[in-house]
C-alpha cells in the first residue's frame, strides 16, 4: 500500500509539474481549454517569456508524460513481483488514477484557479476575469473523466493479471 501511495504522489507533482510548465513555458492554446471563456479570450495574445521557451515547455511535458507513463508501469511491475491478484491490481490502479483526478479537481480546478492567483501571475492580463470565481465551470468536461477512471483501473489491473 506504501508503494501506490508514493507513485499516486509522485503522479500528481508530475502532473502539477506539466501544469506549471505548460503555464510558464507555454502560450499554448491547449492549456486555455481547460480555463472559462473569459479567461481564454483574454490570454489568447499571450507570448512566452522568452523565445526558447516552448521548446523548454514541450521537454517538461514529454518528461512529465513520460514519468508519468514510467510509473504506471512501474505499478504493475511492481504488482507483478509481489504476486497481485485482479483484486490488488485494482484497487491500487483506483487509488492512483481517482488520487490524480481528485487532485486535478481539488488541487489544480479549485485551489489553483479559483483560490490562488497562480494563473494570474503568469498571465496578469487575466486578471478580473469572473471566470477565476466559478469553481466548477469545467464538470461537463470532468464528469466523463470521472465515470473513466474504475475502467482505466479495471483494464489496467486486467493486463497487468495477462502478464
Amino acid at each position: 500500500m506504501a508503494v501506490t501511495i508514493v507513485l499516486a504522489l509522485i503522479m500528481m507533482a508530475l502532473l502539477f509539474l506539466m501544469i506549471w510548465s505548460a503555464t510558464y513555458f507555454l502560450p499554448w492554446s491547449g492549456l486555455m481549454e481547460f480555463f472559462p471563456e473569459d479567461i481564454r479570450d483574454k490570454a489568447a495574445g499571450h507570448k512566452p517569456p522568452f523565445p526558447k521557451a516552448p521548446r523548454i515547455g514541450w521537454i517538461c511535458l514529454i518528461l512529465c508524460a513520460a514519468g508519468m507513463a514510467g510509473f504506471i508501469l512501474y505499478a504493475g511491475w511492481d504488482g507483478i513481483q509481489r504476486g497481485y491478484t485482479f483484486k490488488d491490481f485494482l484497487i491500487r490502479f483506483l487509488i492512483i488514477f481517482v488520487g490524480i483526478k481528485a487532485f486535478d479537481i481539488i488541487a489544480l480546478d479549485y485551489f489553483l484557479i479559483t483560490k490562488s492567483h497562480f494563473f494570474q501571475h503568469y498571465y496578469p492580463e487575466t486578471e478580473g476575469c469572473e471566470g477565476y470565481h466559478r469553481f466548477g465551470y469545467n464538470k461537463n468536461q470532468q464528469i466523463p473523466r470521472v465515470i473513466a477512471m474504475p475502467f482505466l483501473a479495471m483494464l489496467a489491473a486486467w493486463i497487468c493479471t495477462k502478464l
